[in-house]
């Protein structure tokens, strides 16, 4: 069983237009909303690939319902710890090949209720095997708080792939309590080493053995069309992937994280796991929906990947 874990989820509502004009009315006839935030795409892909998943995090508010509402319709199952709060809309407004997005910050959470998710968290964290952590805080929540929930998985002995930046990833990375895996992409990386970052094999390699990275098992850097660079312990690789026609590339950084979560939870090799994280990635960019993948282009994808052995 698998574990995710979405802090601050959302009403995912997506207006594709031809044209968006300012200042003026906009009439939609294409809308889409559906259960959001990185941890819930994760957790539909994983879904659509057959493993078991539930879903845990924060929800509150009349939108909290409709989100559980909406997840027990696709048969996934929940275990979401209830807020005071309301739980947010995202917007994005899709038009003319470009993407607009408006998003609210979110409910304020109290220090009683992040208390208290950390004692849901654990009685839940004792019956799965591996847990996906994806990403930002509402507000209340503390910097090093991601680190406070990956110090009861170790004690328990259970994995973390963690999806997050910032702040938020550097508090763990500075603390002893270590994810099994991290992906950040190049400007995430950029941020956490305060400088610019290339896409240079060499360059990449001598910043993953910085020892800011120290114990940190797998490091998956995402370099958006060039593919992926990856560190496993004391070995590195270059993916490269196929061209593909983009319709939507939000979700793809979370359903390249289901593969990582569903090829660890499958005990597969290192080859396997960074071409299944990075078809499903491709996949989900080559559909209009957030977290979904179309299957029936799997091997397809999956076999013009190449993983290169540095």
């Amino acid at each position: 069983m698998i574990r995710t874990v979405t802090m601050n989820p959302a009403v995912d509502i997506s207006y594709s237009l031809e044209n968006f004009e300012l200042d003026t009315v906009n009439r939609v006839l294409k809308i889409n909303k559906t259960p959001g935030g990185k941890g819930l795409n994760v957790t539909r892909v994983l879904k659509q690939v057959g493993n078991k998943v539930i879903a845990t995090g924060l929800l509150g508010g009349v939108l909290g319902i409709d989100i559980q509402k909406k997840l027990s319709e696709k048969g996934i199952e929940h275990r979401f710890f209830e807020i005071s709060g309301e739980t947010r809309n995202c917007i994005a407004i899709l038009h003319e090949g470009k993407q607009t997005e408006i998003l609210e910050d979110g409910p304020v959470i109290t220090l009683a209720e992040s208390e208290k998710f950390l004692q849901h968290f654990e009685k839940l964290v004792k019956t799965v095997q591996i847990i996906s952590i994806s990403g930002s805080f509402p507000k209340g929540i503390e910097d090093d708080y991601y680190s406070k929930i990956i110090q009861i998985c170790n004690k328990y002995t259970k994995p973390v792939v963690l999806d997050c930046s910032g702040k938020a990833l550097l508090e763990v990375l500075k603390h002893e309590y270590k994810p099994k895996v991290i992906k950040p992409n190049i400007e995430e990386l950029s941020q956490l080493i305060g400088k610019n970052v290339s896409k240079n094999q060499n360059e990449l390699k001598e910043i993953l053995e910085d020892k800011l990275f120290e114990n940190i098992e797998w490091i998956i850097v995402s370099l958006g069309a060039d593919g992926a660079f990856a560190k496993h312990n004391d070995k590195f690789y270059k993916v490269n992937i196929p061209k593909i026609e983009v319709v939507n590339p939000v979700g793809s950084g979370d359903s390249t994280v289901a593969g990582i979560i569903s090829a660890i939870y499958e005990n597969t090799s290192d080859e396997n796991l960074l071409k299944k994280a990075n078809t499903l990635g491709m996949l989900n960019a080559m559909e209009n929906l957030t977290g979904f993948v179309n299957l029936e282009k799997y091997d397809e994808i999956f076999n013009k990947i190449e993983v290169i052995d540095l």
